[in-house]
């Protein structure tokens, strides 16, 4: 029976907590692009800012956007689906990693079920990488993270494993 999970996507890629300062620079660009959106986030009720950042292929273009809250909720923008609806509204499709970075003491903040599902609907057959790291209120914006900062790396199909993609 294990023609059933055809199509199903199975993680390609391990995921590990790395050492910021041990990742390639561009785990770092994207990581240091999804800081800087971050602080541009409107979160007047959650005071919960994210940001996110996509690096879109084969331009290498990355787009980044923030959290958008309101006062009804249902309408509120995360910031992985405000990156990527831009590189879509420009004409990029494709991405080949992904970063997110919020604050939450002690925990890494992944993206949630939605954002998950709206990654994977671009990832096609593809795992794409997604850098997970925390903002620490008290960094300057010169220095958001320190080598020795963990930083989550793992996949779209980690997060959201045994997903089905239509076609």
């Amino acid at each position: 029976m294990t023609h059933l999970l055809i199509g199903f996507s199975q993680p390609e890629i391990k995921e590990t907590v790395a050492n910021f300062g041990t990742l390639d620079a561009t785990a770092k660009e994207l990581l240091l692009s999804a800081h800087a959106v971050r602080q541009r986030a409107y979160a007047p009720y959650s005071n919960f800012k994210v940001g996110a950042a996509f690096r879109a292929t084969p331009s290498n273009i990355i787009f980044t956007g923030c959290n958008v809250e309101n006062a009804a909720f249902t309408p509120t923008a995360c910031a992985e689906r405000t990156a990527l609806t831009k590189a879509i509204s420009e004409g990029y499709q494709k991405f080949s990693t992904g970063a997110v970075v919020a604050y939450a003491p002690d925990v890494f903040t992944s993206p949630c079920g939605v954002c998950r599902q709206f990654i994977r609907e671009f990832a096609g057959s593809t795992d794409i990488p997604i850098y997970i790291a925390r903002a620490i209120a008290d960094r300057s914006p010169e220095q958001p993270f320190l080598d020795d900062d963990p930083v989550l790396c793992t996949s779209i199909f980690n997060l959201l494993p045994n997903s089905f993609h239509t076609y």
